[in-house]
């Protein structure tokens, strides 16, 4: 942007800018979005989609918790930093993590070859698979039984590829959704006949919607999935300090305590 001014006013804006980080002293030099804390700890902006009850979710007072929150929570306690939360929603949390807005997003995201390319990831620290969730009064037995079906799905996810595969990368059958909430949404209002996304978030919206006649459909074709917060590809201080943390409440049983299961 700046390569259009004249030098003048080239020379004006750096010094601005000048005035301005020396007045905030707020941001970090090497780590985009990470600021500094009254205590003097330092601060990691994280950014996520709150729409993924049980994992993250806005709760009756428009906080940000889930189990995802809870573990990022512990993570941080347990190397040495702070965290402030931010609701990206689902697509704008990887522009928002390139553009350094954010430090690393947590979001229920599945470590995979494909993201893999363009972020770098903390180790495992959630396993995760795929289920399908339909009408009670539904023929579908096995995602095989998905072929000929319309399928919704929450748009640019693990779910969302596996379908892809099944039904084809074009195929109209596929109903993607922004949120997978509105996924299942589109199923029970017959906009589509089985919806397919992370077996915690599916079993969730079935426990907290009895009345609703829905069941669910596992099928050993999915693999497991492990979650990972996401980073900036190449910024592996960030990487680092959060594999630190994941390793101590592995280490202490903090994990296990949080999730209900080991994660290797």
């Amino acid at each position: 942007m700046g390569r259009t001014f004249k030098h003048i006013l080239l020379l004006a804006g750096v010094f601005c800018l000048s005035i301005v980080v020396v007045a905030c002293g707020t941001k970090s030099d090497t780590n985009g979005a990470s600021k500094s804390s009254t205590d003097g700890k330092k601060k990691l902006i994280v950014g996520t989609d709150a729409t993924y009850a049980p994992m993250e979710y806005m709760d009756a007072k428009g906080n940000i918790v889930g189990i995802d929150i809870d573990i990022v929570n512990a993570i941080a306690e347990a190397a040495g930093f702070e965290v402030e939360y931010k609701n990206y929603g689902w697509e704008p949390l990887f522009p928002a993590l390139d553009n350094e807005e954010i430090d690393f997003a947590v979001s229920s995201i599945t470590i995979d070859e494909e993201r893999k390319q363009s972020f770098d990831f903390s180790d495992p620290y959630f396993i995760a698979n795929q289920l399908i969730l339909i009408q009670e009064s539904s023929d579908v037995t096995s995602f095989d039984d998905l072929k000929d079906k319309k399928v919704s799905v929450q748009i640019n996810t693990t779910g969302h590829k596996a379908v892809k595969e099944l039904l084809g990368k074009t195929s109209k059958n596929i109903v993607a959704a922004e949120t997978m909430p509105l996924a299942i949404s589109e199923m029970i209002n017959g906009n589509a006949d089985a919806a397919v996304g992370d077996n915690a978030v599916i079993i969730e919206y079935k426990v907290n919607n009895p009345k609703v006649k829905l069941k669910t459909v596992e099928d050993n074709s999915f693999e497991k999935e492990y979650y990972g917060l996401m980073v900036k590809k190449g910024n592996q201080e960030i990487v680092d300090l959060l594999n630190e943390g994941i390793k101590k409440i592995k280490e202490n049983g903090k994990l296990k305590e949080i999730t209900g299961f080991d994660v290797k």
